[in-house]
């Protein structure tokens, strides 16, 4: 199997703040981390509940990816998440079989993951990321 698990979804917040209350509230637990990644210029902050995760994404400037994503749909659901063994494997696996990714490489992100998105278009509109546990 080449997709091991839902590794998280990526929710897009206009306020963190606010938004982590209200998670708190409606999940009955506390974010295990905050962290600000570097690579996409963004923070998030990530719930548990079982085994099923929650990624908040917050950004400054309007004209950021997720500041354009919610204006254009408002907040929600940003991306579905897929943790993987070998990355560079999925990688070529998924572009022989016509697949293209947002960008050339893939990049740190958070959670001690490296990660790469695919280009939503050919997803069926959703943005789907790739990622592996760093080493």
């Amino acid at each position: 199997m080449n997709f091991k698990q839902v590794e998280h979804i990526g929710i897009a917040v206009s306020d963190l703040n606010e938004s982590k209350l209200l998670y708190e509230k409606l999940l009955g637990c506390a974010a295990y981390k905050d962290e600000f990644v570097n690579s996409e210029q963004v923070w998030t902050s990530f719930f548990k509940t079982g085994t099923t995760k929650l990624e908040l994404l917050y950004a400054e400037g309007e004209n950021h990816v997720i500041n354009r994503f919610i204006a254009k749909r408002g907040e929600g659901i940003h991306h579905i998440a897929f943790l993987v063994d070998n990355l560079n494997a999925e990688m070529d696996r998924l572009k022989a079989a016509g697949f293209t990714f947002i960008q050339d490489a893939p990049k740190d992100g958070a959670d001690n993951k490296r990660i790469i998105f695919l280009h939503p278009k050919q997803t069926g509109g959703i943005l789907v990321e790739l990622c592996e546990e760093r080493i």
